[in-house]
């Protein structure tokens, strides 16, 4: 530092640096070592091992079947069961989150009555067994013989039918699954809410912004990060939920592959079909959760990560030696010139 306060840096040119004597030190004879760790490869290697002895368990086993399994993968019978469990969940997944987002709103309430409800349906429908719920749903005929749709306390009807006929296997599916879902989701939705910044909203109305007009262009977008992975959990589980209704005899993917083999007696290989098929859909369920919250990461990252395609040519590009592709540009560096500065940067001191 000079006397006047300002402190000058040279910038240093490889391969050559000057030293505190004037002279310049050379880098050439330098040797890169790689750090050392040998329980690293320790551990992989063992994991290596483990894996390979259960792919060998896999493809010698006899006992798989695979020549069944992929007789009965593309049946006519196991694609309409796979059908029904797409139509379940995505019927049921749909209703869930939108009466899980109106009662994620009514617990976020001024009104005491709104919040006692919502919490209330959340309490009933979180504690008791979903199994419980679809058979009840599915035996509601007993407590009721008609469903009625009219004015209360009075004898005017607009609609009435029998409740057995109403409530169908269908029904009575979509019903509990929704409900059950529509009590999780809403949780899910208060709990991402929550997280956002009170101080979002308080700059929102400072600029006088409508309150739905700042819940949804500016609340929503930030808690959707909070919200979207346990969302697609709830939705992958629901996938899988979605096999409970076999105790109401509906034809999904997991009943048709009971009545399958209750009839030829390849109890393994049929349920190695629906693992797949579930596999499958769980597989394409995760490719959508990461597009998605990569574009909900838009406000918080200042770079997205590159997707799994960009990385490919990337690697690509990379290998190929074509940097319009992503391959590093190489730059000659500039000759050494220990005599002068190359640059300097100015900076008051505090003292």
């Amino acid at each position: 530092m000079s006397a006047s306060g300002i402190h000058t840096v040279e910038t240093e040119t490889a391969p050559a640096r000057a030293g505190l004597d004037g002279r310049t030190e050379e880098y050439h004879g330098y040797r890169t070592v790689p750090a050392r760790r040998p329980w690293r490869w320790v551990g992989t290697f063992l994991v290596a091992c483990g894996v390979a002895a259960v792919l060998w368990s896999l493809f010698t086993n006899p006992r798989w079947e695979w020549g069944v399994v992929a007789q009965w993968f593309t049946a006519e019978s196991v694609i309409r069961g796979l059908g029904e469990t797409l139509k379940l969940t995505v019927i049921t997944g749909s209703l869930g989150f939108v009466l899980g987002f109106l009662l994620a709103l009514m617990r976020l309430s001024a009104s005491p009555l709104l919040v006692a409800v919502s919490w209330t349906f959340s309490w009933i429908f979180r504690s008791t067994p979903l199994l419980v719920q679809l058979l009840l749903w599915y035996n509601l005929g007993y407590l009721y013989e008609k469903i009625s749709l009219g004015i209360p306390f009075t004898d005017v009807r607009f609609f009435e039918a029998q409740t057995t006929t109403l409530i169908s296997q269908f029904a009575a599916a979509v019903l509990g699954l929704t409900l059950n879902q529509a009590a999780y989701s809403a949780e899910i939705i208060r709990g991402g809410i929550l997280a956002v910044d009170q101080g979002q909203l308080e700059a929102a109305a400072a600029l006088g912004i409508p309150a739905w007009r700042s819940s949804t262009r500016i609340v929503l977008p930030q808690a959707m990060r909070s919200i979207l992975p346990t969302a697609f959990n709830e939705i992958i589980g629901l996938v899988k939920g979605t096999s409970i209704v076999y105790v109401l005899a509906y034809s999904d993917l997991f009943y048709t592959v009971q009545v399958i083999y209750n009839r030829t007696q390849q109890v393994l290989p049929l349920l190695l079909v629906a693992t797949l098929w579930y596999i499958t859909i769980t597989s394409v369920l995760s490719v959508f959760q990461y597009y998605i919250e990569r574009h909900y990461s838009k406000g918080a990252l200042r770079t997205l990560p590159p997707t799994p395609l960009q990385r490919v040519r990337r690697f690509l590009g990379t290998h190929a030696g074509s940097p319009a592709t992503g391959s590093p540009a190489t730059v000659d560096p500039a000759p050494a010139d220990t005599g002068s500065t190359s640059a300097v940067t100015k900076k008051r001191s505090n003292s």
